[in-house]
């Protein structure tokens, strides 16, 4: 290899693929680069045919190796990976056999929120608290287990013309859509009408939602995470004790409005928590009492509801945070731009980066006593 070719090579090879983040030289890409002259050919594998990053890898490929041989002077030629170099991919992404990650053991933070019952903004809460972590520089991942209620690809930013967005399938292993850097996935993703359009209603019982939150945490490759959010559905069903099982050592977030029909229910739900393990580590007061342009405050859905749930679960519970009404949190949500990113100075955006710091806070320390998966042989 010639020293232009060694430079060119090591430029491509700094490349990210914008799905595993992860750069092209670590994941076997680059094929070769000949030179010839002033000219350069760089010869790389994408993972499958129809890649939807295929665009940006090239491009980001072709600026790499024009950096160092000059504008115009860089062929970029395009293969896919043979079967045997995906699975050998696979193998060397996440091992040669499928395992959960967020079992008993794992070093990433795994926090379930959720709620006695729908409607109280869990979802949204979630789905913006996600994104405030990452913005912290946290390696972040969301999985939709609302498998009957799933919005969070709408709230996230991930909806393209009203649908959501099909996941890169490598092999057996899915990669999950980014937005805002959090690694998102979602039944929503997957279901598809007659049409090809997203789909209306899922009709599932108990055995088939467990599969599902099975799945996502054992086939869909996040990569090394700090934290794993899981945004759960309301109540304290299946997925709850599912939820138990598949990660064993997950925090819980409980969030209600001030109203004492939703505190009373979501008490539960944190009682159900811990009756399958799990640590209750606070709660979110949402619709909490909003300032009127008048000074005024209007507490439409009334008060205590935050402190009465957390008095309920115990002295160590405590309110994290209390959100107030807010149109934009609203408004950004269904427009799918996170009010965090969008209206940062909205009281409801100061709030939930208030408890971005307190969930960071809480979660110091907390490999403490955990035995870590390390030998000394």
């Amino acid at each position: 290899m010639t020293d232009r070719e060694r430079r060119v090579t090591e430029a491509v090879g700094r490349v990210m693929d914008p799905e595993l983040r992860r750069p092209l030289s670590e994941l076997d890409m680059v094929r070769g680069v000949s030179a010839s002259g002033e000219d350069v050919t760089v010869a790389i594998s994408l993972t499958i045919a129809g890649c939807p990053a295929a665009d940006r890898i090239e491009r980001d490929v072709r600026e790499a190796a024009e950096s160092v041989v000059g504008a115009g002077h860089a062929t970029i030629d395009v293969g896919v990976m043979s079967p045997a170099q995906r699975q050998a991919l696979t193998e060397k992404l996440r091992g040669p056999q499928k395992r959960n990650p967020f079992g008993e053991g794992t070093l990433t933070r795994v926090i379930t929120v959720t709620s006695g019952k729908g409607g109280v903004g869990k979802s949204t809460v979630t789905a913006n608290l996600a994104v405030a972590l990452a913005r912290r520089g946290l390696k972040v991942g969301l999985i939709d287990a609302d498998v009957h209620g799933f919005s969070i690809p709408q709230l996230v930013g991930l909806m393209e013309d009203g649908e959501a967005p099909s996941p890169t399938q490598v092999g057996d292993m899915i990669l999950p859509p980014i937005a805002h850097d959090v690694k998102t996935i979602s039944i929503g993703m997957f279901l598809r009408q007659s049409d090809g359009s997203n789909p209306g209603a899922v009709m599932w019982r108990g055995p088939m939602l467990h599969r599902t939150l099975q799945q996502f945490l054992t086939d869909v490759f996040f990569g090394d995470l700090d934290v794993l959010l899981v945004d759960m559905p309301p109540g304290t069903g299946d997925i709850a004790i599912s939820a138990g099982h598949l990660m064993p050592g997950a925090e819980v977030l409980v969030v209600t409005t001030p109203q004492a029909a939703a505190s009373d229910v979501a008490i539960r739900s944190g009682l159900v928590a811990r009756q399958v393990g799990q640590r209750v580590i606070g709660v979110v007061e949402n619709m909490a009492a909003m300032t009127l342009p008048d000074g005024t405050s209007m507490e439409l859905f009334g008060s205590g509801g935050g402190a009465e749930v957390a008095r309920a679960l115990g002295d160590d519970v405590e309110v994290l945070a209390s959100v107030p009404l807010s149109p934009a949190l609203r408004e950004d949500g269904d427009a799918g731009t996170p009010v965090v990113v969008s209206h940062p100075e909205d009281p409801s955006a100061v709030a939930i980066e208030q408890l971005a710091d307190r969930v960071v806070e809480s979660g110091r320390g907390s490999l403490a006593g955990r035995k870590l998966p390390v030998s000394t042989r």
